[in-house]
């Protein structure tokens, strides 16, 4: 799975003019499930996520997690993160999972995030999704989980 964390004072979802999901200061993750990934990669996904030590201290050191923080998670689905633009000028998606074991891997991803975090909201697969964001630093780092 591949995924992009934004360290944000807030950010939100709308869909259609209609905020679908939103929180305050934590982690915006843009998220895509690959060909071949399965729930083994989402559970290391999300641990990493949940423990990564990207907030600042009291002392102003990134030394805290978005649960150190009691912050949120606003994980939204992208396909497009597997985009290869190595052969030409328009990008191909062929390693992103298909759209349903997306679906499935995705669910299955804020399934076990709800289930070990009390703050998590959502976009809507598949939709045309309006993402908006305060980027806080800006800190912004991405993650690959792949397959043993």
């Amino acid at each position: 799975m591949i995924s992009v964390l934004q360290r944000v004072r807030e950010a939100r979802v709308d869909v259609d003019g209609q905020t679908v999901g939103a929180i305050g200061a934590g982690l915006l993750v843009l998220v895509c499930a690959e060909r071949g990934d399965t729930e083994a990669e989402a559970d290391r996904l999300l641990a990493k996520i949940l423990k990564l030590r990207i907030f600042s201290d009291a002392a102003g050191k990134m030394n805290q997690s978005v649960q150190d923080i009691g912050g949120g998670l606003l994980l939204v689905s992208q396909f497009t993160l597997a985009a290869d633009t190595t052969g030409g000028n328009r990008p191909s998606f062929t390693q992103a999972a298909a759209p349903d074991e997306g679906l499935r891997l995705y669910d299955y991803l804020v399934a076990q995030a709800r289930k070990t975090h009390p703050v998590v909201a959502t976009g809507q697969f598949a939709a045309d999704m309006q993402v908006h964001l305060v980027n806080d630093g800006p800190v912004t780092i991405p993650l690959r989980m792949r397959a043993p």
